[in-house]
């Protein structure tokens, strides 16, 4: 308990100096899962909003498809998306391995499941009746649709912050694609990683007490979200 105890006092000092090492780390993990966070929620929020009204023929499976992607394994998503990227691979051209674009892709592939299915249970949450009146009183489709989408407007945001959740804590899609280079692609848990093998707990702790802070912010965002959502 002594030596975690000083190491967390370390750790705090360092995060209170503002050490430029352990900002610049927190720096590009923020860019990649905000904007992987984006772009999954501007393919994900309308994609969730097509199957819970479309019909079409193989419907049922592709919701339990995408329900199974959920617990997709990072390093999965890292493998396929190297293979992609690589030299050898078809947009291996595009010279996007092992930076900050290609941890972009990966995450957003990822999170992009989170953010349809949380999107789709948001709609089919608000009351059937909204839609069946805004089409009564004339509206097209696409109006009727976003007269759900209003109402379910704070399942939504709920389905964007847990995808940010579930990214700005992951590990294999940032080691693999964007190979912990320092001061580019070092993200907060590829940098844990790596200082916990060199020995050099201090940064790791800093680290994790930066991270442990966005998770908790995160998590009780949503917990309020819900709770006014009931309320």
């Amino acid at each position: 308990m002594g030596f975690l105890g000083q190491g967390m006092k370390e750790a705090v000092a360092l995060i209170l100096s503002g050490n430029p090492e352990l900002f610049g780390i927190v720096w590009v993990s923020l860019v990649v899962s905000l904007s992987s966070t984006f772009f999954a929620a501007l393919a994900g929020v309308p994609a969730g909003f097509f199957l819970a009204f479309a019909r079409f023929t193989g419907k049922r499976t592709l919701e339990s498809a995408l329900t199974a992607l959920l617990a997709l394994p990072t390093v999965v998503v890292g493998l396929f998306v190297y293979a992609f990227l690589s030299r050898r691979g078809v947009f291996g051209s595009l010279d996007l391995l092992y930076s900050k674009s290609a941890m972009v892709i990966g995450q957003t592939i990822l999170v992009f499941p989170v953010v349809t299915v949380f999107t789709l249970a948001a709609a089919r949450a608000v009351d059937d009746r909204f839609r069946q009146t805004a089409l009564t009183l004339g509206a097209g489709r696409f109006a009727a649709a976003l007269a759900v989408a209003r109402e379910a407007r704070l399942g939504v945001l709920a389905a964007v912050l847990a995808a940010f959740g579930r990214v700005i804590a992951e590990v294999g899609v940032s080691m693999m694609l964007g190979g912990n280079i320092k001061g580019f692609t070092r993200t907060m848990t590829t940098a844990m990683a790596l200082e916990y093998d060199k020995g050099e707990f201090v940064l790791a702790l800093g680290l994790g007490v930066v991270l442990l802070a966005i998770a908790f912010f995160t998590t009780f965002t949503l917990q309020f979200l819900q709770h006014k959502k009931r309320a």
